[in-house]
């Protein structure tokens, strides 16, 4: 069953006199794709590790952040160990989650309705990887009650869910495979989110997420929602665009996927409710650490981002073009 280490809360000091020290808890396979796809190596992971906290201590802006190895090293595998993109990226990480604190923030397994989202098996992750090592995010969109809950609420589950499973070592070396349920949307699901929302979530997951978005499967999909998708693919790079797949039915989908992972409502082997069940168990054993994510800080004033422009390149830009001239020595 899905398993990941509780740590305790890190320090949020950026410059602190001794940082966390850091064993590699990969297995040797994971240890060879991190070689092949990533160029990591024993070498590349201390120096780079040493000039990102390194950065951040001198970070103008920056005042409160993690930078112990996990949190750090999921920015420098999402970038291939490029240090000033990792920068880059951890910059937009931490503006993100403050200009959209309705999605990015307060992300509490025991506020209620963030909880029953969870138990209705909305949105949880698969206990067992793909052949490929991969963690699965799968979502089923019958599930979520879009006459009850909010936009924001689903955004928020979406990033705690997240949010629990970005330590994992495994899943920021090998990536993540999405399996999204379209059966059973309705127009009161597709009327919770304005284009302009579709817009700026989408630019957040694309640029911000520290995340190796490998594959996305959609299934069912009604006919009601083929605008909604088309305008949704129109919204993502080439490159996630061509990961992306289309299946007519849940049989379709096993032609891609191993059966076996599913839950046994898809013909696997394991039920959603046990899979959510002991998947809580561990949101509520990280929630103190997810919350405490909360009391990073960046200081936006005076580089503000264009949030609200037409033109796709701000986030790119952003607060980024701030700061490009800061250096690690």
């Amino acid at each position: 069953m899905l398993e990941t280490e509780i740590l305790p809360i890190p320090s949020l000091e950026t410059k602190p006199s001794e940082y966390d020290s850091y064993q590699c808890s990969l297995s040797s396979t994971y240890k060879d794709i991190a070689k092949e796809e990533l160029r990591e190596d024993e070498s590349v992971r201390s120096q780079s590790l040493a000039q990102f906290r390194e950065w951040i201590a001198k970070h103008p802006h920056i005042k409160k952040c993690r930078t112990d190895a996990p949190f750090l090293l999921r920015f420098l595998r999402t970038k291939k160990f490029s240090v000033p993109v990792a920068c880059e990226l951890l910059e937009k990480y931490l503006s993100v989650r403050q200009l959209f604190p309705q999605w990015f923030q307060k992300l509490d397994i025991n506020d209620p309705a963030i909880e029953a989202i969870v138990d209705s098996g909305y949105l949880f992750p698969l206990p067992e990887r793909d052949d490929q090592g991969r963690r699965i995010i799968f979502s089923c969109a019958s599930r979520f009650d879009a006459t009850k809950y909010t936009s924001a609420q689903m955004a928020r589950t979406h990033a705690m869910i997240v949010e629990s499973l970005l330590d994992e070592e495994e899943s920021q070396v090998a990536g993540y495979c999405y399996i999204t349920d379209e059966g059973g949307l309705t127009m009161n699901h597709i009327s919770l989110w304005s284009f302009v929302d579709l817009k700026r979530m989408s630019k957040c997951i694309q640029v911000s997420s520290p995340m190796r978005h490998k594959e996305t499967h959609f299934v069912n999909i009604p006919s009601i929602a083929n605008k909604v998708i088309e305008f949704a693919m129109s919204l993502v790079s080439d490159k996630l665009r061509k990961r992306m797949f289309f299946d007519k039915n849940v049989d379709e989908l096993k032609s891609r996927v191993n059966p076996d992972l599913l839950p046994t409502e898809y013909g696997g082997k394991v039920s959603m409710d046990e899979m959510i069940a002991k998947f809580k168990e561990t949101l509520k054993k990280n929630r103190e650490k997810t919350l405490a994510l909360d009391d990073m800080f960046i200081d936006l004033e005076g580089a503000p981002v264009n949030w609200l422009s037409n033109d796709d390149a701000d986030i790119e830009a952003g607060i980024v073009g701030s700061f490009r001239k800061l250096e690690v020595d």
